[in-house]
């Protein structure tokens, strides 16, 4: 694990964004952390969050791309951030672009705001957190409805490495349904080694190995 990748670690914890205790996901699992990127709520947070998002980025995919698209709608402003620290801290200017959940009929009509995506675009897909794809599989026909786009890959902030609608993880199951490379700013496992070397959270590691051992991906 790099040093950005403890401080992202570090950053979500301070921002409320990765609590621990008993929850319930979307999905009916429960779960003793949750991640909630709602809690992202300054300018500064948003800066650093770009920041962080930018460099897993450039060391994923580097930065010969068009468009980066944040699904709505927690990957609106993400795609917004993203994209501004994508030009401060490497010059890169790629357009943002985001959809709508309905379409607009006047003004700015359509059902993507921001850049436009044209024909041979590539474009890498940003998004907060996948657990079992169901934003993926309803953005990628909208991209490929509007141009004959290549999608380079899918960047979230935390893989929560658990099995999807199989055995596999949702991000290996997305990237072999649609031939793309997935990639996080960390891992489950990243966060439970940034834990032991805290110290004081055996219990809680505890409770993670439970939970993974009930819903971890098996491939």
């Amino acid at each position: 694990m790099e040093n950005y990748q403890r401080e992202f670690i570090d950053f979500m914890m301070e921002a409320g964004v990765l609590t621990f205790g008993d929850f319930v996901t979307k999905s009916g699992r429960n779960t003793p952390f949750f991640i909630n990127t709602g809690n992202y709520r300054t300018g500064s947070q948003l800066e650093r969050l770009g920041l962080f998002y930018a460099k897993a980025i450039k060391e994923a995919y580097g930065l010969d791309f068009d468009v980066l698209f944040g699904p709505a709608y927690k990957g609106i402003p993400l795609s917004v951030c993203t994209s501004t620290a994508l030009y401060r801290k490497y010059g890169a200017n790629v357009r943002y672009c985001s959809n709508r959940k309905e379409a607009k009929d006047h003004g700015d009509k359509g059902v993507l705001l921001g850049g436009p995506v044209n024909d041979k675009d590539k474009v890498v897909i940003i998004e907060d957190v996948t657990t079992a794809g169901t934003s993926i599989r309803e953005t990628v026909p909208i991209l490929k409805a509007r141009a004959n786009v290549e999608i380079t890959g899918l960047i979230i902030s935390v893989d929560r490495m658990e099995r999807g609608t199989g055995d596999k993880s949702a991000l290996d199951e997305i990237s072999e349904e649609f031939g793309m490379r997935t990639s996080a700013i960390v891992t489950m496992d990243d966060v439970k080694e940034y834990l032991k070397e805290k110290g004081g959270y055996e219990q809680m590691l505890v409770s993670i190995d439970k939970y993974y051992e009930k819903y971890g991906a098996k491939v």
